[in-house]
């Protein structure tokens, strides 16, 4: 049906047999066996040889017929490349005789020898040449059904948008209202009346959709296909269909997972036990379709199919406690194995087979292999799977394939310690995957196992080297693997993020700490942690916005370009695995950056380890949330004891350092958890922080701009919500002092505009921004960060067209930005956000924000405050910043205070301390 697609493919990154990333993405297609003039349409899918024993090399003589007689022979025995060779052959004779049918058909046997070889681009070039003569002979059926087969060999080279304009149209099916363009391959299918090829398409299509994170339609369509299927009685693609349909709640199982995951680790334990028993149900569904598949697959005698059913089984079985189920599937598939021919399906399915019998059975229960950690002990049927793999590999003369087998291989020497071996290995895999372009999205991972390999033999400069290899390779490469692979932006901090910090750490363990060093070599220690850690921001960043993501870093300088005010010090929390660093970046008399780092300790110089500051950051977070609506609230009342701990860890190992430079402002650039602290309400015992500094963050220093805010002809767009809202069956109350706080603005900024209630709506802020240029845009209204930067909005006015109360915040990024291109936004207030408690994808969302939406700088909150006192907040902001010409920080910090000093409970942070201001300070 959909083409024959791998088992753990090895043609793109996201689809790779790796142990770093997750290798239960197991699917696999029915090729589209269409054309009853092409030989290899005849052959069974098994593959199985039915040919007469050993086949002759000798071709002189042979007419082209015969010649392509030769190469099915050579096929059904699983030896590829002898078919391509003597195919070839045929070929030159129907073209010298302008045969152009069954050149064709050659063409279109080439085409799937390569895909059988994992050689993925020749593939293509075999597609696009049969598909030409197709058309030059007006054969649109042919036409169509090759289309599909040429969209899917896009598909597995990670071009998605080829495979859509080829399966669809320029538009998508999303796009089209349901309807696909004429010359697409479901167009001409549904042209000729192909039910065969409609059900192809359908679900080639199905398949994109879900590696672009679009699961429901993808659902719809792949139901779609099967339907047909059905209804025709076509088991090979109601098998394809059924497969697809489990692959995709597969996936959404693991989304549903991992935010099990980050619930429970934020202490959202509800959250956790509502993602935990959706990921069952899906991992169930999964399990349905996934049996059905191999089931048909037995009956057929499809083995391929079978195979790749009971592999994709396993993990869901585990995690569903069916535990004799899966065991019974790794055994059958282990057998079925033993009969494939040597193919890129075979080795795919061998490094799958490996991982599943090395992992313990706690790990198979887990989200996924998704971490370059050793398994709890080794298995020899592992590394017998792995050995036949790199024979396979070369022996189908396949490049990609035998780097990423002997890099595995080499990855089981390394978890058994025999570390001459696992680098030898390694550097074997490396020095393939550096022999191209097309194959650099494996090197990195080599150059990261040899980093490791190198660091356990002590080996710390040549591992230091290793490791900026692999970042380096990995940010060439930033937007194939962090923003188009769906599994990656999910899997991030357990696939990317480790590569990051490990290098940091070894950076960091050559350096003391408590020692101030001037920054003036770039490639000093500590100027790489920071270009690192900063990297690591621009990733993050970059995969959490994912499609939607621009990110264009405004300079590779930014510790020094933030020194143009002679005033801040900049604090780089660094996270690492088992304690946390603070680097401190600071001007002396002469104007020169120095640079301190401490580690966070307790008093008798031991390491804090990482949860217990996770714990005492959500129990801080917590303490404030819980008493934002107290009416009780007072500053009397409030108990500071882990602001305390927290000013201890951060600000207290610089106190004198800090008084000694005078510093004003405190710069932070947040890693993790402490993206949710509100740094501002740290106490040191007799003040807060930000009665003696003012406070700003920042995702990355290289995405924020240091032009002091330009208030000549400023105005602002004020957009805001009071009535009571229902989204997503979410009830959002009524904010009464909106109307006041915009009022405020306008008042302070004359030409300003305000649209409120009906009138703030997605169209009406389009047509405000078309219309004029805004530097300052004020938003009054509930919004939502969470895990998933698709889940986040603000809540608007009705819209009848959209019939919805919600623009997503990558509808409000792309709003600003395609407007204000010449003219940047210099402020965006999101006055009424929040963020769960220890969420830290939200909260790296809502830092994000100023860079993806091109804005100088964003006000925004932590969680949802009182409206009355975020009105008081936000018209002291702006009389500081306009009135009394403040930067941006010190207004912030001026009201802040305001509120701390009057009398009633706005005084309790609770009130206060949730506004953070994210980007340019100044």
């Amino acid at each position: 049906m959909f083409s024959r697609f791998r088992t753990l493919r090895l043609a793109h990154l996201h689809r790779r047999s790796l142990h770093f990333l997750v290798l239960l993405c197991l699917s696999l297609l029915i090729c589209l066996w269409f054309g009853q003039r092409s030989v290899i349409a005849t052959l069974p899918n098994s593959y199985q040889a039915n040919a007469s024993a050993g086949l002759q090399s000798n071709v002189e003589g042979l007419n082209a017929a015969q010649l392509v007689q030769r190469g099915v022979e050579h096929y059904q025995q699983g030896t590829f490349s002898e078919a391509i060779e003597v195919w070839m052959q045929a070929l030159e004779r129907y073209q010298a005789e302008g045969d152009l049918g069954n050149a064709a058909i050659v063409l279109e046997n080439l085409a799937r020898a390569y895909q059988a070889l994992g050689q993925t681009e020749s593939e293509i070039y075999y597609w696009e040449q049969t598909i030409q003569l197709y058309r030059q002979m007006n054969n649109p059926l042919q036409v169509g059904r090759i289309a599909t087969e040429w969209a899917q060999a896009y598909t597995r080279n990670g071009q998605y948008q080829r495979a859509i304009d080829l399966l669809c149209g320029a538009s998508g099916h999303s796009s089209l209202g349901g309807q696909c363009e004429p010359e697409s391959a479901f167009g001409v299918a549904q042209a000729v009346a192909d039910r065969l090829g409609e059900a192809a398409a359908l679900g080639s299509l199905g398949d994109v959709y879900r590696l672009q994170g679009e699961y429901l339609l993808a659902i719809d369509l792949t139901e779609r296909s099967l339907v047909i299927a059905q209804e025709l009685g076509h088991l090979p693609y109601q098998i394809s269909a059924l497969h697809h349909l489990g692959q995709t709640y597969l996936t959404l199982a693991q989304i549903d997972y991992r935010r099990a995951r980050f619930a429970e680790e934020s202490e959202q334990q509800r959250q956790a036990s509502l993602s935990f028993q959706a990921a069952q149900d899906y991992d169930r569904s999964a399990l349905e379709y996934l049996q059905q598949s191999e089931q048909l697959a037995q009956t057929v005698g499809d083995s391929s199919s079978q195979l790749s059913a009971l592999l994709s089984a396993v993990p869901p079985s585990y995690r569903t406690g069916a535990i004799r189920d899966a065991e019974t599937q790794l055994q059958s598939a282990r057998s079925l194995w033993d009969g494939l021919p040597n193919s890129q399906e075979k080795v795919d399915a061998a490094i799958t087979l490996a991982r599943l019998l090395q992992s313990s059975r706690d790990s198979r229960v887990g989200f996924a292999f998704s971490q370059p950690q050793c398994p709890t002990a080794t298995s020899d049927q592992a590394k017998f799977f792995l050995e036949q793999t790199v024979s396979i590999a070369q022996s189908i003369k396949n490049l990609r394939a035998e780097s990423f087998a002997l890099g595995e291989l080499g990855h089981w020497y390394e978890c058994t310690r025999e570390y001459e071996r696992a680098l030898q290995l390694t550097h074997q895999a490396q020095l393939i995957a550096d022999q191209s372009l097309q194959m650099r999205d494996g090197l990195y991972l080599w150059q990261w196992q040899a980093g490791r390999i190198l660091k356990a033999k002590e080996q710390t400069q040549d591992a230091i080297q290793a490791y900026d290899q692999a970042i380096a390779t990995l940010t060439a490469l930033s937007e194939e693997i962090l923003i188009a692979n769906q599994e990656v932006r999910f899997d991030f901090r357990d696939t990317i993020e480790p590569l990051y910090r490990e290098a940091v750490d070894l950076r960091l363990n050559q350096e003391q700490p408590s020692v101030l060093i001037p920054s003036t070599n770039s490639d000093a220690n500590i100027n790489r942690v920071l270009t690192t850690i900063d990297s690591l921001k621009l990733a993050e960043l970059q995969n959490y916005f994912g499609n939607d993501c621009v990110l264009v870093a405004l300079s590779n300088e930014g510790i020094q370009l933030a020194q143009s005010d002679p005033t801040a010090a900049v604090f780089s929390i660094i996270i690492l695995n088992d304690r946390t660093a603070v680097i401190v970046s600071i001007q002396d008399e002469n104007q020169q950056i120095q640079q301190r780092f401490e580690w966070i300790q307790d008093d008798q110089e031991n390491d804090i380890p990482k949860e217990r500051i996770i714990d005492t950051i959500n129990n801080y977070r917590k303490g404030l949330d819980r008493t934002r609506d107290a009416v009780s609230a007072t500053l009397g009342g409030y108990d500071p004891t882990l602001a305390i701990q927290l000013y201890d860890w951060l600000i207290r190992p610089f106190e004198n350092l800090l008084d000694d430079r005078n510093v004003q402002t405190l710069v932070f650039v947040q890693d993790g958890i402490f993206r949710s602290v509100p740094m501002s309400a740290l106490y040191d015992g007799n003040q807060f922080l930000v009665e003696q500094y003012a406070i700003t963050t920042t995702p990355s220093l290289n995405l924020t701009s240091f032009e002091p805010l330009n208030r000549r002809q400023i105005r602002a767009l004020a957009l805001g919500l009071t009535e009571q809202a229902t989204v997503d069956d979410r009830v959002f109350p009524q904010l009464n002092y909106v109307d006041s706080e915009l009022q405020a603005v306008t008042s302070i900024l004359p030409n300003s505009v305000e649209l409120l209630n009906q009138n703030f709506t997605r169209d009406r802020l389009r047509q405000a921004l078309e219309a004029n240029t805004y530097p300052v845009i004020h938003i009054a209204t509930h919004g939502q960060f969470s895990f998933e930067a698709e889940d986040a909005f603000l809540v608007s006015g009705f819209d009848p067209d959209q019939n919805t109360q919600k623009i997503t915040i990558n509808d409000l990024d792309d709003l600003i930005r395609s407007t204000s291109l010449q003219n940047p936004v210099e402020l965006l207030v999101l006055s009424a956000c929040q963020t769960a408690t220890g969420d830290d994808r939200a909260a790296l969302g809502l830092a994000g924000i100023a860079a993806q939406a091109g804005a100088r700088s964003v006000l925004a909150s932590l969680w949802a405050v009182n409206d009355q006192a975020t009105a008081q907040l936000i018209t002291r902001f702006y009389e500081g910043l306009f009135g009394e010409q403040l930067s941006r920080a010190k207004a912030l910090q001026a009201a802040q205070i305001e509120l701390i000093r009057s009398p009633g409970r706005t005084a309790h942070p609770a009130f206060w301390s949730a506004f953070i201001l994210i980007g340019n300070w100044l």
